[in-house]
């Protein structure tokens, strides 16, 4: 039986300070929630390995990423990217979660038509700074290292978390092998916008239907473009608990919106890859059951 590759590691969770600003809990959550729901075997959930310091320069500067192994960023660049206090173990999970991004590009490379991380989609991340909980864009590099690949002309950037990419689409400006791609909250962070190849921002308190609309008229205009691997940022901060999402989904909603995806793939024909973006609901719990609904959709596709 074929099965959907999901990477996660505990350190996506124990990586963080319980105290910082984030819901560090909802990766450990997540997994155990999916190994719950995962009675027919069709996720296989495996450990991320590391990334290395080569594949993070193909995208980020040297001695950006120099300062962050070695711990001696600035106190405003720690701040600029939040997540504090750091544990010297965010450096490892760091790897990890870009690791895992490119596990998952393996896979598709070696004949795979889906595969995802639990965790990362770090598009508010630059080439030299982070930002927006983001250290290195996780996007990016994999784009970098599939690019690199003789039969991989051209990677579509499907970004569909609350906030906008500005990370990647700087990171990409002016290079016609990504196509970046962003809806998001046209009010929410980051406040000074970066422009995407395509740009769609919502009113704030937008409802299922018309996101849906917008979502539909996109991946029709998507259908014209010539790609070979398509990245799906599927953040869930869109939804109506979501503590940073100013909009107003709900879970079906979301889950239309992912199936709409899903379709979309599958009549174009190309592999995906799933990066999970943002998500802090209010319960945390509703953030957890978005994307639990997210990946058991993305088992179900694999035949």
């Amino acid at each position: 039986m074929s099965t959907f590759s999901l990477y996660y590691h505990p350190l996506y969770s124990d990586g963080l300070d319980r105290t910082a600003r984030f819901p560090v809990d909802r990766y450990r959550l997540l997994a155990e929630k999916i190994s719950l729901l995962n009675r027919e075997n069709k996720i296989r959930i495996r450990e991320p390995r590391l990334a290395s310091r080569d594949e993070l320069l193909l995208v980020h500067e040297e001695s950006f990423i120099d300062r962050f192994l070695e711990g001696n960023l600035s106190e405003k660049e720690v701040r600029r990217i939040g997540l504090k206090p750091w544990k010297p173990e965010i450096v490892p999970r760091t790897l990890r979660l870009v690791g895992g991004a490119l596990d998952g590009l393996d896979e598709l490379l070696n004949g795979a038509v889906l595969a995802g991380n639990m965790a990362g989609g770090t598009h508010h991340a630059f080439k030299s700074e982070g930002a927006g909980y983001c250290i290195f864009n996780d996007l990016a590099v994999a784009a970098e290292v599939a690019l690199q690949k003789e039969n991989i002309e051209r990677i579509l950037i499907l970004d569909l978390d609350v906030h906008q990419g500005d990370g990647t689409a700087d990171i990409f400006a002016g290079d016609d092998r990504v196509i970046t791609v962003s809806l998001h909250g046209q009010n929410n962070f980051p406040f000074r916008k970066k422009t995407s190849d395509l740009d769609h921002g919502f009113k704030d308190g937008t409802e299922d239907e018309e996101y849906l609309q917008v979502l539909d008229s996109v991946l029709e205009q998507l259908e014209r473009e010539h790609f070979d691997l398509i990245f799906f940022q599927a953040g869930v901060d869109g939804l109506a608990s979501d503590a940073l999402g100013l909009l107003n989904l709900s879970r079906a909603g979301m889950s239309k919106r992912n199936q709409r995806v899903f379709d979309w793939r599958r009549k174009m024909g190309k592999g995906m890859l799933i990066f999970m973006g943002g998500g802090y609901a209010k319960p945390i719990e509703d953030t957890v059951n978005a994307f639990a609904d997210l990946f058991m959709m993305a088992a179900q596709e694999i035949e």
